[in-house]
């Protein structure tokens, strides 16, 4: 059963650098089907939450040069809930614009606040989690964040470590209060959050009541949220679109993660009951893809590996032959502009990112 007062807020402006050369400035990966499900992250997460909302409850907030691609990807979206922002400026003053426009509508709206790429492999189970949690949140003045107990001690995620005498089941979900959010830590500092057992990974997916949010906001981040709040009376008129690149261009930009859910004191965590990853980087989509026998991720027509091993072989072109001797743990992406052959890690991809700014090679980005 649909509730008018529950809504999703979808962030879709990032550049999705991590995953180039497939994802690009000018198409990142929220907007590609990198894990083959045919269909895009954004179209994915739009149609999931269609199965438990009104489609005129979800709101998709991205930057300003992606307007036309979230409307090509998903024709049923009113025009006015794409909310499109002229600067990156992480994800509080994103978070703020959604809240107030709604707010304008809806003073008893309550919604779920996700990323665009995560990849979820339980989605009923996904969906009764986010059902729960929004039935929650309407009745309880508390900011609810999804955790995922972590498998390893991975440093592209935040950590939330949990208050275990503070224990609850909530409609049959695990929950906890919340001591300490830690912010994507070192190799070293990982592993001793992994190996206590008292923490999880940080989903990026909150879930609250609008004016608990809003009220948080105003009290640790009141630059931002005033500034999103004193024009309320300009959204959904023809003034809005001005009034925002006058916000963007002045207001400073932070997580909602360190702005308010690190000192706020009404957190609460559901453990994640579902499969989960973010995608964020070429290693997480190696882990969750099929693999061949030697445990090659291989997306070509033509591939000849010879003592290739643990890689990723990949090209856009139709028919190309790939052929490859002798790498283990490495990357061989092919597109029509860009060749890349990097060891399989993060810290590859970053430094050639790097590279690119350095080596006035940004066109390629």
């Amino acid at each position: 059963m649909r509730n008018a007062d529950q809504y999703c807020i979808i962030m879709a402006g990032g550049n999705g650098s991590r995953f180039w050369p497939i994802s690009r400035n000018s198409k990142p990966k929220q907007f590609l089907d990198i894990i083959d499900h045919g269909r895009t992250f954004l179209q994915e997460i739009f149609r999931r939450f269609e199965k438990i909302m009104y489609t005129e409850n979800i709101y998709v907030v991205t930057s300003q040069e992606y307007t036309d691609l979230v409307k090509q990807q998903i024709p049923s979206i009113r025009p006015e809930n794409i909310l499109a922002e002229p600067h990156r400026r992480n994800t509080a003053p994103c978070i703020a614009y959604a809240t107030y426009k709604i707010l304008k509508k809806n003073r008893n709206a309550c919604a779920v606040v996700t990323p665009a790429d995560n990849l979820i492999l339980d989605e009923a189970k996904f969906l009764e989690t986010m059902k729960i949690a929004l039935d929650y949140s309407a009745a309880h003045n508390e900011l609810l964040t999804i955790g995922v107990k972590p498998t390893r001690p991975e440093t592209v995620y935040g950590y939330i470590q949990i208050n275990r005498q503070d224990m609850a089941r909530i409609e049959g979900q695990v929950s906890y209060g919340v001591k300490t959010f830690t912010e994507k830590p070192d190799e070293a500092l990982a592993k001793v959050f992994v190996e206590s057992g008292e923490f999880l990974w940080n989903s990026g997916i909150f879930i609250w009541n609008l004016q608990t949010i809003a009220a948080e906001m105003e009290k640790y981040i009141p630059e931002i949220a005033h500034s999103f709040k004193d024009g309320m009376h300009l959204y959904d008129t023809i003034n809005e679109k001005h009034f925002i690149k006058e916000v963007y261009e002045s207001v400073n930009g932070t997580s909602i993660s360190f702005g308010v859910m690190e000192k706020t004191s009404r957190t609460r965590v559901f453990v994640a009951d579902f499969d989960w990853s973010d995608l964020g980087t070429w290693p997480s989509l190696y882990k969750h893809a099929p693999k061949d026998a030697n445990l090659n991720l291989v997306k070509a027509d033509n591939v000849l590996l010879e003592g290739v091993k643990g890689s990723v072989v990949m090209t856009s072109k139709k028919g190309k032959l790939i052929a490859v001797n002798g790498l283990e743990d490495y990357m061989i992406v092919d597109t029509d502009d860009v060749l890349m052959i990097c060891p399989k890690n993060v810290k590859a991809i970053k430094n050639l990112m790097t590279d690119l700014a350095l080596n006035d090679l940004s066109d390629f980005q």
